[in-house]
């Protein structure tokens, strides 16, 4: 019980973030209206695959450093499952975009470094399993996660800053908090980032357990 309470505490923060996101007072926006609860939604997502990026980056650091096969494997766990959490901000992206913008995927800088981040992380996974010998496929493909790391960073936070954008905080656009959310918003926007992202750790240690058990069955075939 102990070792859980942040799995709880996940859960609860999850939870008030569901509820408050549906039932919760929002205020009376021009072209958002009830969309803007979408917020606690969407950008989660985001940082919960921002989370398990930098964790996967962190133990491909690691990695080349140790040669240990835990660290690459919890390296390529993080990723897995921070694509499955990109994939859902992509889907509830799209159709809040499709609502305010009236259309899923305009011709925007964010959406479309969005796309490329998504198959540069892609092409990170067919790169290992192109790769057949262990040690060769750990260390290229944790060479390979360093760089794509601050790439996507790139992508998804600075080019969209420097040229117009339909997103909010870019191209001289306020941010959501500037424009957008009041006090009563705000504590659930960040319960709910927070939930989200222990349960996108959560996730990813299970797999990583997962894959452990694995290794072991295969040794012992």
């Amino acid at each position: 019980m102990r070792k859980s309470w942040w799995k709880i505490l996940g859960l609860v923060m999850v939870g008030v973030g569901i509820i408050a996101g549906f039932l919760g007072p929002v205020p009376t926006l021009p072209i958002l209206h009830e969309t803007i609860r979408n917020v606690y939604f969407h950008v989660p997502m985001w940082f919960t695959m921002l989370t398990l990026y930098l964790i996967s980056v962190v133990y491909s650091i690691k990695y080349l450093g140790s040669g240990k096969e835990e660290h690459d494997l919890l390296a390529v766990e993080a990723v897995n499952t921070g694509i499955v959490f990109c994939i859902m901000g992509l889907l509830t992206g799209m159709l809040w975009a499709n609502i305010t913008w009236g259309d899923p995927w305009p011709n925007d800088p964010k959406l479309n470094g969005s796309a490329i981040a998504t198959l540069m992380y892609l092409a990170y996974l067919v790169l290992r399993n192109a790769l057949e010998e262990e040690q060769k496929r750990a260390k290229i493909s944790a060479i390979y996660n360093i760089f794509a790391f601050p790439v996507m960073v790139v992508l998804l936070y600075i080019l969209p800053k420097l040229t117009d954008s339909l997103h909010p905080g870019s191209g001289g656009n306020s941010t959501f908090g500037d424009l957008d959310m009041d006090n009563q918003m705000r504590p659930v926007f960040y319960t709910a980032v927070a939930g989200w992202i222990l349960i996108g750790i959560w996730i990813c240690t299970l797999r990583y357990r997962m894959r452990l058990l694995e290794n072991k069955r295969n040794l012992l075939d």
